[in-house]
């Protein structure tokens, strides 16, 4: 039943897809609400602990490599994370709730019927309807059934870990970008670092030469992966923390003064009480949708890491577009659209990759060609050497019948910036040919392309 709180739309959370929606339809007329569970995440994830802050301190651990352990520029380096993302907070707000036709509303939503909810806010509670609403909730760290893993004291999750004093040795359980990134950074700030990786090798979706260049790189900062380790339990005390596993079967202990569970990120929707608005969800707990991002529930449509797509801020983004289109436009944009999406591993140097890997298109059976060159050994490419860091590996695969591009992997000094132009190549069918005699400027690090892609393997 309607009542003066209807609303044309709501959205729960403040991701970037769910955000840039909000503002869209209240530009173009619509009574909006959006309802964020903390004052500490008005933006979403990516400015307040995610992509924006930890690339803050990844630069700033760049700027102090060689300079060993130094807990005062460590807490220098967060103090700047703190500023700069409150900073970006306050915009966010500030960019929605400026506006005459949205409503903030800094609460806890849980669904209480089809396109109703109710938001408890300290002692208050409301309730709300709205012709639509946009689940944007994101995703959180996994949490671990391991005996002694949960977050508190020396154990950390990604977040904690940010605003933790800097340790002197770190063990980190899992290998995958959020565990590597972590490791690298903490590495450069002088900390002694373990990953613990459970897999056969570490990057085991890499190519091997391409996981190498990026295992090197770890090592030159003293991180040691240990792979085929398979963590048991985590005991702390007010000093250390000690993280048990076995390896090829031996039972091995560490010591170390804090432990990251770096375990991937899970949708946030435990709760949202998602039942009582029809709304199922997958396996693996995201929100389930079909390729316009509507849930099972009409009216209702899932933005972000919370449908268990890509969990990349430009993804959510995208989901925008999507959700955009189907209200206010044709309704044809669909995630089928999507083609060549980039994504890149905050090491040092970064990991940057789109596409095929060259053991997946051999998997594949596809006719390729390959190439690929070291950083250092292209002439080409002077700017690495130019900001004192010539490390990493540029690979292509390449289709031998109409030489379009099937993917590519770099690993080198700007390799976030270049993946977008290869990506971009792959989206509009522009061949390597084309690519490798494009005009570049210099020195730069896409001016590489005109020469690894002229040094196919015969």
């Amino acid at each position: 039943m309607e009542d003066e709180n209807d609303l044309d739309l709501i959205v729960i959370g403040w991701g970037k897809g769910g955000k840039t929606l909000a503002g869209t339809l209240a530009r173009a007329g619509q009574r909006v609400a959006i309802v964020e569970a903390s004052k500490e995440m008005y933006g979403g994830t990516c400015i307040n602990i995610g992509c924006v802050p930890t690339k803050i301190l990844i630069h700033d651990a760049e700027n102090h490599a060689g300079h060993g352990f130094d807990p005062e520029y460590f807490d220098t380096a967060v103090e700047r994370r703190d500023k700069l993302t409150a900073m970006m907070r306050a915009k966010n707000f500030s960019m929605l709730d400026t506006l005459d036709s949205v409503m903030t509303i800094t609460g806890r939503a849980s669904f209480i019927g089809p396109r109703r909810i109710r938001v408890h806010a300290g002692d208050e509670t409301l309730e709300l309807g709205a012709k639509r609403i946009i689940i944007n909730t994101g995703a959180i760290p996994a949490s671990s059934d391991l005996e002694g893993a949960s977050i508190g004291g020396r154990i950390h999750d990604s977040t904690t870990l940010q605003h933790a004093p800097l340790p002197k040795s770190l063990v980190v359980i899992g290998g995958g970008p959020v565990g590597l990134e972590f490791a690298s950074m903490f590495g450069h700030f002088g900390s002694k670092v373990t990953v613990l990786d459970r897999g056969p090798r570490a990057l085991k979706n890499e190519d091997e030469d391409v996981a190498a260049e990026v295992l090197s790189a770890l090592n030159d900062v003293d991180v040691e992966i240990k792979v085929r380790a398979s963590v048991q339990r985590i005991s702390q005390n007010a000093h250390t923390a000690r993280v048990y596993y076995e390896q090829d079967g031996a039972p091995q202990d560490i010591e170390a003064d804090a432990v990251l569970i770096a375990l991937g990120r899970t949708p946030a929707t435990h709760e949202l009480n998602l039942v009582a608005a029809g709304i199922e969800t997958t396996a693996s707990g995201a929100i389930k949708v079909d390729d316009h991002l509507c849930t099972t529930a009409e009216g209702v449509y899932a933005l972000g890491d919370v449908n268990g797509g890509p969990q990349f801020t430009y993804v959510s983004l995208d989901d925008n577009r999507i959700v955009g289109d189907a209200i206010l436009g044709s309704g044809k944009r669909s995630t089928a659209d999507r083609v060549a999406v980039p994504h890149t591993t905050f090491t040092t140097p970064p990991l940057a990759r789109v596409g095929l890997s060259e053991q997946d298109a051999r998997t594949q059976g596809l006719s390729i060609k390959v190439a690929v060159k070291k950083v250092a050994e292209i002439a080409a490419m002077p700017r690495p050497k130019i900001v004192g860091d010539a490390r990493g590996i540029i690979k292509f695969v390449v289709d031998a019948q109409n030489d379009l591009i099937l993917g590519a992997a770099l690993m080198h000094v700007d390799s976030q910036e270049v993946i977008n132009l290869v990506a971009l190549a792959m989206r509009q069918g522009v061949t390597s040919t084309t690519l490798r005699d494009s005009i570049f400027t210099h020195p730069s690090s896409t001016e590489a392309l005109n020469e690894v892609l002229g040094s196919f393997a015969r």
